[in-house]
């Protein structure tokens, strides 16, 4: 592979000296070896990339993605989810434990990692709280974190059992591990399929209030208070959440969260025509909901902005609204939906690269000579089409499918290797 020189390009890194500067950068054999202002390009060996206009920011994370492997790799293997992670501008990836079998021991963390080394893509396992995530009894965290666990859920399944939260937040606390909260009272959700309100009241659909939300996100807040442990809300929706975690940070309570990209663009309102590929959950909520959200970005109470990437074949999702299946196919569209938030692009990189790591302990890629380079080039203005051809999933569960989208990545170099996009 040939070296990379990458001319006039603006750094975007909060925690770096060259932020905000346009420079070129020069990659030789994966490492970063010159950083200037007009770097020579006279050498043959060299792949030039014009990237006037472009940003060059550290790769992102998502700490909550969907593959199907192991188990249901008809919906997403590790090489079809690696591929559409790097689409989207992600270097590495938390990867949710909703899989058959869950990943809830250490023989699964290490299924997991030995498909993954010298990928363009970093891989890192969430394992379960519960066995089975069945949430009756502790998994086996400890042994999973020594394997090479990053933080603990169960997934899209929450924790109902009060007392088995409280002593995973302990447990944890003893290693210094986090526990990733999915907060629903399912007694309060029952069947819902909507967000309730005037649009699930218009459509004659039962809703799903976001009081169940925000009694989890209290409940869990009071327990990681208790506990003095550490603890993170993985796609909250609604302003009273963003509320709850406001209160509790300025309190000292030891809470980050993050936000699913479509909850930023989207509301109940898109799901007039009963299309399935707008059911997600927790549901778009409205648009009070979707401002409280985009404000909680900007203030620090929302620390990550998420794909909650979950794939499905078509029988899951080509079906009457009540009966489909929840979640849609998200990694390649983070990067314009945060854009059509109107967030900046400085922001946009806080929230899905320097962030995420901070909160899930990683270490932040840097840009410095001799370094082994990890970043993309995105252009925020630059216009595609999310389609057949460019989607790189397996599934095509979109309702952003067929769309003129704003705001592409380009480039993607990771592990001394690269794709240009």
């Amino acid at each position: 592979m040939k070296n990379l020189l990458i001319q006039s390009v603006t750094v975007l890194h909060s925690e770096s000296p060259f932020n905000g500067q346009t420079v070129d950068v020069l990659i030789t054999n994966g490492k970063i070896s010159e950083i200037g202002k007009k770097i020579d390009a006279s050498d043959k060996n060299l792949t030039i990339i014009d990237a006037k206009g472009q940003f060059l920011s550290p790769g992102f994370l998502d700490i909550n993605a969907n593959f199907g492997e192991p188990g249901l790799e008809t919906k997403e293997d590790m090489g079809t989810g690696c591929a559409t992670a790097a689409a989207g501008g992600f270097t590495a990836v938390a990867l949710m434990p909703n899989t058959q079998p869950p990943i809830h021991s250490k023989a699964e963390v290490s299924y997991l990692l030995s498909k993954s080394p010298n990928n363009l893509v970093d891989i890192f396992p969430i394992g379960c709280i519960s066995h089975h995530r069945e949430g009756k009894e502790l998994a086996e965290m400890f042994d999973m974190q020594n394997s090479g666990a990053i933080a603990f859920s169960d997934g899209n399944k929450p924790v109902s059992n009060a007392g088995l939260m409280s002593r995973a937040l302990l447990y944890t606390k003893s290693f210094n591990g986090l526990i990733f909260s999915y907060a629903e009272d399912q007694d309060i959700a029952a069947k819902g399929k909507m967000n309730e309100g005037v649009m699930s009241t218009f459509l004659g659909m039962k809703g799903n209030p976001s009081l169940a939300e925000e009694l989890m996100v209290a409940r869990d807040l009071y327990l990681a208070e208790y506990n003095e442990a550490r603890i993170h809300f993985s796609t909250i929706s609604s302003h009273r959440s963003v509320d709850l975690i406001r209160k509790a940070k300025k309190a000292g309570v030891k809470v980050t969260c993050d936000v699913a990209a479509h909850h930023l663009v989207l509301t109940e309102d898109n799901l007039e025509g009963f299309d399935s590929q707008y059911k997600v959950k927790p549901p778009l909520r409205t648009k009070t909901d979707q401002k409280a959200l985009i404000a909680g970005l900007k203030d620090g109470t929302i620390d990550a902005i998420v794909s909650q990437h979950t794939p499905h074949e078509i029988e899951f999702k080509d079906v009457e609204f009540e009966i489909a299946s929840y979640g849609i196919i998200g990694l390649q569209t983070v990067l314009p939906l945060a854009l059509k938030s109107g967030l900046s692009p400085e922001m946009i990189v806080e929230k899905l690269a320097i962030s995420p790591r901070k909160l899930l302990g990683i270490t932040i890629p840097i840009f410095d000579l001799g370094i082994s380079a990890n970043f993309i080039l995105f252009n925020p203005i630059e216009k595609w089409t999310l389609n057949e051809k460019s989607n790189k999933s397996k599934s095509n569960n979109s309702p952003f499918m067929g769309q003129e989208l704003t705001g592409k990545v380009t480039l993607v170099h990771n592990n001394e290797q690269y794709i240009i996009l």
